[in-house]
């Protein structure tokens, strides 16, 4: 079995589960077993699990969720298997999370989008 059709298994597992509620407060870390609504704002932090693309699963110990860091041609996340990161974004409709921004474990940032409007990418590449 490919890797992407792996990845598509494992997001319709992972969108199969349903959890608790979401803070109200941007920056306040959010376990990932008490998503369920969507948010601009949500922060999450854990290890990353698996990779496709710029797509990735991260694991806090509490639950898994599909992070959507955007396109691969708008920029490359590059991140590892077994990494520590924090992800801030918003609860898209598909259960994943829409990265705003990546932060390492050294403190490095990546970031992805703005909270406001559309992605970049939304228009399609160049």
């Amino acid at each position: 079995m490919n890797k992407r059709v792996m990845f598509g298994l494992t997001l319709a597992a992972i969108s199969a589960i349903t959890i608790g509620t979401l803070p109200t407060l941007a920056q306040a870390q959010t376990r990932i077993n008490d998503l369920q609504q969507r948010s601009n704002g949500t922060t999450v932090s854990g290890k990353v699990t698996q990779i496709v693309g710029n797509d990735f699963i991260i694991d806090d110990g509490t639950g898994q969720l599909v992070v959507d860091a955007g396109s691969r041609w708008w920029r490359e996340i590059n991140l590892k298997s077994g990494e520590q990161v924090t992800v801030r974004g918003e609860l898209g409709r598909g259960g994943e999370l829409d990265a705003f921004s990546i932060t390492r474990a050294d403190g490095s940032v990546i970031d992805i989008r703005p909270p406001q409007g559309p992605p970049p990418w939304a228009g399609g590449s160049n």
